[in-house]
């Protein structure tokens, strides 16, 4: 269980980073009046869908493999 709630604990801590660095980057981009380069709506849902995967495999594996 340990080494359970390290790894979702790490996740939250990246994905709280990765959130924190991108409001960071939208206040300056607003500041400066430039438009973010972010792609639609759909886009972001996708490429989160990816992330998510990614992440739920590499836990499948460690749980299946016990590495």
């Amino acid at each position: 269980m340990k080494f359970k709630n390290h790894t979702m604990l790490q996740f939250v801590k990246d994905a709280g980073m990765a959130l924190l660095g991108g409001w960071i980057i939208g206040v300056a981009f607003a500041g400066m009046k430039l438009v973010p380069p972010v792609p639609p709506l759909m886009g972001l849902i996708g490429a989160s869908g990816v992330l998510i995967g990614g992440f739920c495999y590499e836990l499948l594996v460690k749980l299946l493999f016990k590495q």
